[in-house]
C-alpha cells in the first residue's frame, strides 16, 4: 500500500497555515500532512497542530531549504513512497496536487513541478524575479532540463529523489534550479504540469534588502556546478 506525505514548511505563517490546512484536508489527499514550523514566533505550530496537522518544528530559524530537509528526511524514515510539498502563505492550490501525483504514480516521472508558466495562466511575476527565472530557465537548457518554472516550490517526488535530497549537498537557504539538476544530474527523470497559483498576500522575505543580489550570486554558482557534474544514468548503476 502507497504511502505518501504532504509537506509544509512554514516560518511565522500562523495568519495562514489554518486556511491553507482546511483547504488541504478538503483535497483528500489520503496522505500525512506535516508541517514544518521553521522556528517560528507566532502561533504557527499551535494552529498547525490544532488542525491536525504533524508538526515538526525548528528550535530557531534555520532557512527554508533547512525546513524543506527536515520534511524530507520524516517522510525517508517513515518509509513514504510519495513525498509532496507545497507553501504554507496560500498560493498554492492543494486540489491541484493530485495532477502532480499521476505522472509518478504511472512511472512516467520521479520528480513534477507545478508550473506556472507552462500554460498561459495569468500569472504575472516582478520583473527582476521574471528576468531570474528567465536565466535560471536558459541555464537549465544548456545541460538538457527543460523546465519553465524552476522556482516553484509546489511539487511532487518519489523516493529516489527523497534520497538524493536528503543527503548533505542540499542547501539550507533557497533550493531552486541547482537541486532541479542535482536531480537531473542523478539520473532522476524531471517534469512539469501546468498549475495556477495565486499572488501571495505578503512580500517574499527572500526578495527584500540585499538578498537578491546574494540569491543571484548563489544561485549561479551552485548552477554552474551542478551542470558541470556528469549526469548518471540507469546503465551507470549496472554491475559490470
Amino acid at each position: 500500500m502507497e504511502r505518501s506525505v504532504l509537506i509544509i514548511p512554514a516560518y511565522n505563517e500562523g495568519r495562514t497555515i489554518g486556511r491553507v490546512l482546511r483547504d488541504t484536508l478538503s483535497a483528500d489527499l489520503g496522505c500525512e500532512i506535516v508541517v514544518i514550523d521553521d522556528g517560528s514566533i507566532d502561533r504557527t505550530a499551535a494552529v498547525a497542530s490544532d488542525h491536525g496537522a504533524t508538526v515538526l518544528s525548528h528550535p530557531f530559524n534555520l532557512g527554508y531549504g533547512a525546513a524543506l530537509q527536515t520534511g524530507y528526511k520524516y517522510a525517508l524514515k517513515n518509509q513514504a513512497d510519495l513525498l509532496l510539498q507545497m507553501d504554507a502563505d496560500g498560493q498554492h492550490d492543494p486540489h491541484q496536487l493530485a495532477k502532480l501525483m499521476e505522472p509518478i504514480r504511472a512511472g512516467e516521472l520521479d520528480l513534477v513541478i507545478g508550473s506556472r508558466f507552462l500554460e498561459e495562466s495569468g500569472y504575472r511575476m516582478e520583473i527582476l524575479r521574471s528576468v531570474g527565472r528567465s536565466l535560471f530557465t536558459a541555464l537549465a537548457r544548456l545541460v538538457g532540463l527543460r523546465v519553465s518554472d524552476p522556482t516553484s516550490g509546489f511539487q511532487a517526488m518519489n523516493r529516489r529523489v527523497l534520497e538524493v535530497y536528503s543527503t548533505d549537498f542540499f542547501p539550507t537557504d533557497y533550493p531552486d534550479v541547482d537541486v532541479l539538476l542535482a536531480a537531473y544530474r542523478n539520473g532522476l527523470r524531471v517534469g512539469e504540469r501546468a498549475v495556477a497559483m495565486s499572488k501571495a498576500d505578503r512580500v517574499s522575505t527572500i526578495h527584500g534588502g540585499l538578498k537578491p543580489i546574494y540569491y543571484v550570486y548563489k544561485m549561479l554558482l551552485s548552477t554552474w556546478s551542478a551542470s558541470t557534474a556528469r549526469r548518471r544514468t540507469d546503465r551507470d548503476e549496472e554491475p559490470q
